[in-house]
């Protein structure tokens, strides 16, 4: 087995982000930035896959329901042997299989094509239902962000997991508290998020989404969990990583001028 450095691949991803919205002149590296830890503990620790058969009807599944943080899952799916990492800067260039949001046909490693908020927790569900039905053991993942999670249909789905008991789900929500335009407390509380996911009848853990070690013992717990699906609340920061990003809803789908590229990996790269 492959022992990575994660910490290390943490810092090389944050790079990544960051060159790849660079070089687009769009996309959004804010909730990019946040959701850096969640993926690569996923990807590189706990996800049963196999990037050589990508399609392994055996394989765990990961959902970016949260689409536009797609540069987080690209520079992952590099990093983790999917594909090669020189098509990175090709992000939301014409013709790249890296579009601003993850289209399933175009790269390997996706599971779903997602952009659309609201919708990755009911394809998630979907996936796991067929699993219980053919007896199958893979689980899925779904990543949400905590602004997405204003929509309806996450609530919808997440009282389908829970119905159907989908013990083999796992919804994360990256909970970085700011949204496009500004804070989700002032746009459209979300909180109280843990007893919302418990009235719907999940078991809910919370994590500290940056620390690796946290999340490990998270996604392991949620493994465990038998009889209902588990909600990991990550608790994160907004553009982690770089100062003059971090909390800051200008960033949300802004990508660094030179200036300003130069700077965030000086800070990410230590």
């Amino acid at each position: 087995m492959t022992t990575y450095d994660l910490p290390l691949l943490c810092r090389q991803i944050r790079q990544d982000i960051l060159r790849m919205t660079h070089a687009a002149g769009s996309g959004h590296p804010g909730g990019s930035l946040s959701a850096v830890e969640i993926l690569v503990e996923l990807y590189f620790d706990q996800l049963r896959l196999d990037p050589a058969k990508p399609d392994d009807p055996d394989r765990d599944r990961f959902l970016l329901s949260k689409g536009h943080a797609a540069p987080v899952l690209y520079s992952v799916l590099a990093r983790r042997g999917f594909f090669d990492p020189a098509l990175l800067p090709t992000l939301r260039q014409l013709g790249s299989p890296l579009q601003g949001h993850p289209h399933r046909s175009k790269l390997p490693g996706l599971d779903c094509s997602s952009g659309s908020l609201g919708q990755g927790l009911s394809i998630a569900n979907g996936l796991a239902l067929a699993a219980k039905r053919r007896g199958a053991d893979y689980r899925t993942y779904c990543l949400l962000g905590d602004g997405e999670v204003q929509e309806g249909q996450v609530w919808e789905a997440a009282m389908t997991s829970s119905h159907f008991a989908l013990d083999n789900v796992c919804a994360i929500v990256d909970v970085n508290g700011v949204q496009l335009d500004g804070t989700t407390r002032e746009i459209m509380n979300v909180e109280p998020l843990p007893e919302k996911f418990r009235a719907f009848g999940w078991h809910v853990l919370e994590a500290d989404g940056h620390s690796l070690d946290d999340l490990a013992a998270a996604f392991q717990l949620a493994a465990s969990t038998k009889g209902r699906p588990t909600a990991i609340l990550a608790h994160t920061v907004k553009g982690k990583g770089v100062s003059f990003m971090e909390h800051q809803a200008a960033w949300h789908g802004k990508a660094p001028n030179q200036q300003e590229l130069t700077a965030a990996l000086a800070e990410v790269s230590v």
